[in-house]
């Protein structure tokens, strides 16, 4: 009796693992598909935002020199970009590790520490 569990049971386990892998890899298409998706939705973001500044360009051209228009466009970008790079600095700053994680590791017993010598 003992023996038919034990086989029943880890034939089981196979079967729940194989549905397990099959279920994941489904997902992670899915997520990839998805992935992809939001890449291109990225680079047409990049693309419309290049020729919404080339327009602006061109706009200002048509009262200044071209030169100086383009000039002005790519500073409004640096300035973007310095906002965004402040902001992002401040979200990173708030970041701090792993509390948890740091926290169980200090409660391990010395005896399991291989790292200590046990007495």
């Amino acid at each position: 009796m003992f023996s038919s569990l034990s086989a029943n049971l880890s034939t089981l386990v196979r079967q729940e693992i194989q549905l397990a892998k099959a279920e994941a890899t489904a997902e992670a298409k899915k997520a990839g598909t998805g992935a992809g998706m939001m890449a291109g939705a990225a680079l047409a973001a990049v693309l419309v935002l290049l020729f919404l500044s080339m327009a602006l360009m061109w706009a200002l051209g048509s009262v200044m020199h071209l030169g100086w228009a383009a000039l002005i466009v790519a500073v409004i970008w640096a300035i973007v970009a310095a906002v965004l790079a402040l902001m992002g600095k401040k979200h990173f700053d708030r970041i701090k590790g792993l509390p948890q994680t740091q926290e169980t590791v200090q409660e391990i017993p010395p005896t399991l520490n291989p790292s200590k010598e046990t007495p």
